[in-house]
Parts: structure tokens; C-alpha cells; sequence
């Protein structure tokens, strides 16, 4: 079938920028909440910095929790909760919230795995230096870490982009909402060919900016 590209390119440009918007937004409140997790789980286990058994048990049991539900699930799952914070469960907004909850999680996991790969070699010259806890923390072993960091973030980047496709699905707007209205629904196939070239390019962008930060890093 004929593709109207005139009446559905304005569509496709805004859905493109509702898909910036949710994407941009979620990896950087879920980026900072990550972050926070991550390294609570990091400095809370036994035998590390501020070990803490009862803190990490405890949010260990919440990663281990929501990480594994598929994000088609966790956002309608939490759909009452999406309802009181924002007032609907339908559109862009509303998708962010579950968008962050999710990556949030799941960065905090990707944080506490590559700090608990820095070698305690480094932490326990540094506490012998005299540096206190939290000096350790944030000047020794998230430094030694941020390399493989950029790069978790990264995938991370890639992954939100999935999730914002997936919240399409039930009124998230962006690309996945255009994807199924004007392509699935409709039976046109050029539309959703063209709704995947458009996010492969954008997890390409994503992943060739996050290799060469990352190298950057490294060779310093």
C-alpha cells in the first residue's frame, strides 16, 4: 500500500521528539537514582566500606524484585501508582515514571557490579593513606570505575530506548505508539520499517558516543 508520508511525517517528527523527551529524561533522574542505589549496595555489603548486612539485604531483595518483570508488565503494574504521581496513565509524562522506577533499578545493579570490580587492593591503600569512607567512595572507586560505567550507562541508554518502544504500546506515545497505530494497525509495513531504522540509528549514535567516551577515559 501507498504510504500518506505527507499527512504522517509530522507525526513521525513528533513522535521522534516524545521519544528524545522520555529517554532523556528517564537516564537522567534514573542515572542519579542508579548511581545512589549502586553504590549503597556496593558500600553496604559485608566486608566493605559501610557494612551495613540489614541496608543491603534490603535493597538487594527490591533489585532482585523488579528487576526481572518485563517492562510491558511493570508499567501496567504499576499503573495506579503512575495515576496518583502524575494524574494519568496515558501519554508521555506518564510513561517516564515507570521508565525511571525500572532504570533505576537495573542501573543500580550495573553500578554495584563494576564498583565491586575496582581492586580492593586500591580501597585498602587508600584507607591505609588515611583517607576516610566516603573520600574512598567517591575519589577512589568510582574514578577507578567510571570507564566501564560509561559504557553500563550506555547500555542502559540503549535499553530505555527499548522501554520507551514498549510504553508505546499501552499510550506511552513516541515511537512505539507511532509504530503500532500507523504501522501494526494499519498493515503498513513501510511505517514500521522506517519507525526501526529510525531507532537504529538512534542506539547507534548512543553506543558509538558512549565507546568513544569511554576510550577517552582510558587513555587518560
Amino acid at each position: 500500500m501507498d504510504t500518506d508520508w505527507p499527512t504522517l511525517l509530522p507525526v513521525l517528527l513528533q513522535s521522534v521528539q516524545e521519544t528524545l523527551v522520555m529517554v532523556t529524561a528517564t537516564i537522567v533522574l534514573s542515572g542519579i537514582a542508579g548511581l545512589i542505589i549502586g553504590a549503597a549496595l556496593y558500600a553496604s555489603r559485608p566486608g566493605n566500606l559501610f557494612e551495613q548486612p540489614v541496608v543491603f539485604g534490603i535493597l538487594n531483595v527490591i533489585v532482585n524484585i523488579v528487576r526481572p518483570i518485563p517492562f510491558i508488565i511493570f508499567i501496567t503494574a504499576i499503573g495506579p501508582l503512575t495515576l496518583l504521581v502524575v494524574g494519568t496513565t496515558i501519554g508521555t509524562t506518564a510513561a517516564i515514571l515507570p521508565m525511571t522506577l525500572m532504570a533505576s533499578v537495573v542501573i543500580g545493579r550495573v553500578v554495584e557490579q563494576n564498583l565491586v570490580a575496582v581492586d580492593p587492593g586500591i580501597v585498602e591503600a587508600s584507607r591505609a593513606a588515611g583517607a576516610g569512607r566516603l573520600r574512598t567512595l567517591f575519589s577512589i572507586v568510582l574514578p577507578e570505575a567510571l570507564a566501564p560505567l560509561i559504557l553500563g550507562y550506555t547500555f542502559m541508554l540503549i535499553a530505555i530506548v527499548d522501554m520507551s518502544a514498549m510504553a508505546g504500546v499501552v499510550g506511552g506515545g513516541g515511537l512505539g505508539n507511532f509504530a503500532i497505530m500507523y504501522g501494526y494497525q494499519q498493515f503498513d509495513w513501510n511505517v514500521t520499517l522506517v519507525t526501526v531504522t529510525v531507532i537504529i540509528v538512534m542506539v547507534q549514535v548512543a553506543q558509538l558516543v558512549g565507546n568513544w567516551v569511554s576510550q577517552l577515559i582510558l587513555r587518560r
